[in-house]
């Protein structure tokens, strides 16, 4: 979504961004601190725990996109100018968010190996793992899918899912993700299946010549920004909204394992990222478990707008479990 980075946005949420670097003014040289959670959160399956504010300049990239969440908490992360970053996740017992420690970084490359300009070509968007341990980098604006053996490594082209050439440039591959199974999910952001179903976005499960086109159709007004995997074989989706009068907010769907060959798939809403909840341009989320619980974290974009967004990172924690 980085045609936002030159527009305003809402009031409601230029409010709570400004209050929020005014509180935490006089912190130089810290990677990340708590932000506050009002005592009243919605009633929902998956509730947040805690909320960090990351300083992108210390972490050395900003713009973040799709997250990954390790089993050691080693969390990694893609920007949208051509960078990866990594740092260690600290949770308490109880998964609460403590803060983020030893950030490295680097820039994302291209297919000879060479660090891509942090302009256009490198709009990085979506992050997955595969099973062998290498990444998934879904790129929008030149619309691609690279694979990395390691995310300072040189690329390697992946086929694209058919069709996703005539997605608009900032609203194609914000969504790539690989099931349980080992088949790859991917949803794009703002193209329609078709124009007499403008409200559903054209998806594929699959992989690499195994490709399967069907339709996905998110909560009204919103558009998914990314998914991740989830143990039992389904997925979360991450879906934004945006208004110019209200700013940023999202909410996650989850789904159920898919069959071989959907036709139509629509998630159940889990969690509101909205006020009075920090909230911010929600374009990364990522499931994993501590301390016996399964957690998820979101992450979000600032746009390069600082100081009227910011970068958050939001860990949430399933109502019914409760940590070990």
């Amino acid at each position: 979504m980085a045609g936002l980075r030159h527009r305003r946005i809402g009031r409601r949420a230029a409010l709570a961004t400004l209050t929020g670097a005014a509180a935490c003014a006089g912190r130089p040289g810290l990677l990340s601190y708590p932000v506050p959670l009002p005592p009243e959160r919605p009633n929902l399956p998956l509730r947040p725990l805690g909320v960090l504010r990351i300083d992108a300049g210390q972490l050395g990239a900003d713009g973040l996109s799709g997250l990954h969440v390790g089993p050691d908490l080693t969390l990694t992360t893609v920007s949208d100018r051509s960078r990866w970053a990594r740092a260690r996740l600290v949770l308490a017992a109880d998964g609460t968010p403590l803060g983020l420690e030893a950030a490295r970084s680097g820039p994302l490359r291209d297919t000879a190996g060479r660090a891509m300009p942090r302009e256009m070509v490198g709009d990085a968007e979506s992050l997955a793992r595969l099973p062998d341990g290498t990444w998934l980098v879904g790129y929008e604006r030149e619309h691609r899918i690279w694979r990395y053996r390691d995310l300072d490594s040189a690329a390697e082209p992946m086929q694209n899912p058919p069709g996703i050439e005539a997605a608009a440039a900032n609203g194609s591959l914000e969504a790539v993700g690989v099931l349980a199974d080992g088949r790859w999910l991917v949803i794009a952001e703002s193209l329609p299946p078709s124009e007499e179903d403008p409200g559903a976005r054209m998806a594929w499960i699959g992989g690499p010549g195994r490709w399967h086109r069907f339709a996905y159709r998110p909560r009204p007004w919103h558009n998914p920004s990314d998914l991740c995997p989830l143990p039992d074989g389904g997925a979360l989706v991450l879906e934004r909204h945006f208004t110019w009068t209200e700013g940023f907010s999202a909410s996650i769907a989850r789904l159920p394992p898919p069959p071989a060959a959907p036709t139509l798939l629509q998630g159940t809403e889990v969690a509101q990222l909205e006020p009075p909840l920090p909230s911010d341009n929600w374009e990364g989320i990522s499931a994993f478990r501590h301390n016996g619980r399964d957690l998820v974290a979101v992450i979000s974009d600032d746009n390069q707008m600082v100081p009227l967004q910011r970068t958050l990172l939001m860990v949430l924690g399933w109502a019914d479990q409760a940590a070990a």
